[in-house]
């Protein structure tokens, strides 16, 4: 009888403890519900729009959407037009010497504070000023700046330097380094702090025992340092990477795409198309391969980040 007794209340006992998945639910409760507008946001506007967008991308949709389907015909009117074409030049001409000159300009100016200069502070400052500006702003001032009568040329002559050329942003040959200026000038100062954060978590011993065994600063920085920089220098890629894509507002207000159509981008030819031009299934056919492009740099990404990490360990 007591043995009966004692197994009734173990029974008793486990059907009064919550099962693993109600276990589950109740752990961190408040978390999850304080979670639930950023959850519902990002199904919502993010993965409900992304849908949305390749879904009317295969109708013929002009001023309004509408379930016209014509296969994959605005990707065919994409890639036959020359706008397009140009966009999509000018953005891996421009995204590669971009993404090479960030990175390298920002680790050497990262390598140069790292040295414990004086006024550091005051530095880092001056260096990541021109981050916190919009890119409205950026092409505002460089457009003044490169304006081949009122900005640095017409000075330039106005001192007597008759000859001085300075005609980037109405040369059709030269207004993508135009862009090139402009975008560095905003951008290696973040790169900058991101590299000298890595700088910063290197460990002094390692610096130490390079000493001892005759290792050139330079080869240390090349061998040893930018390696354990590796997770610092994957996120600075994907972030430039990510800006290169969406570039649009300092081609605006820099360039408004020309001389002619010589500095058009993608993002340019999206708004155009949606919002000027009445062609919202030929933009979105563009956005959703903008989309892809952003896939392609964002799932190695997350791929080293994650599942590398989980196979190594």
């Amino acid at each position: 009888m007591a043995d009966i007794a004692t197994q009734s209340d173990q029974v008793a006992g486990d059907s009064s403890r919550p099962g693993p998945f109600r276990r589950l639910f109740l752990h961190n409760l408040s978390a999850k519900i304080a979670a639930i507008p950023m959850v519902a946001t990002v199904l919502i506007i993010f993965v409900g729009c992304t849908i949305w967008t390749v879904y009317y991308s295969f109708t013929n949709s002009r001023l309004l959407p509408r379930n016209d389907f014509v296969g994959f015909d605005q990707y065919e009117r994409l890639f036959a037009t020359s706008r397009w074409n140009v966009s999509i030049t000018n953005l891996l001409l421009y995204g590669s010497m971009s993404l090479v000159l960030t990175l390298t300009l920002g680790f050497l100016l990262a390598v140069l504070m790292d040295q414990k200069v004086r006024f550091e502070s005051a530095f880092r400052t001056i260096m990541l000023y021109p981050f916190a500006l919009s890119f409205i702003v950026t092409g505002l001032v460089w457009q003044w700046i490169m304006n081949p009568t009122l900005g640095l040329q017409g000075t330039m002559r106005g001192l007597g330097w008759a000859g001085f050329t300075f005609d980037w942003i109405s040369n059709p040959r030269m207004v993508l380094f135009a862009l090139l200026i402009a975008g560095l000038w905003q951008g290696v100062g973040f790169c900058m702090i991101l590299m000298l954060a890595g700088l910063r978590g290197v460990d002094e011993e390692i610096w130490k025992a390079a000493r001892v065994d005759g290792i050139p600063t330079w080869r240390t920085y090349i061998s040893v340092v930018l390696p354990m920089m590796r997770g610092v220098l994957v996120t600075a890629v994907v972030i430039i990477g990510s800006g290169i894509v969406r570039l649009y507002d300092l081609v605006v207000a820099l360039t408004n795409g020309g001389p002619g159509i010589s500095s058009e981008v993608p993002a340019k030819y999206v708004y155009d198309y949606m919002f000027g031009g009445g062609n919202i299934g030929q933009g979105l056919a563009a956005s959703t391969m903008m989309l892809l492009t952003v896939l392609i740099i964002m799932v190695p990404w997350a791929y080293l980040e994650f599942g590398g990490k989980g196979r190594r360990s």
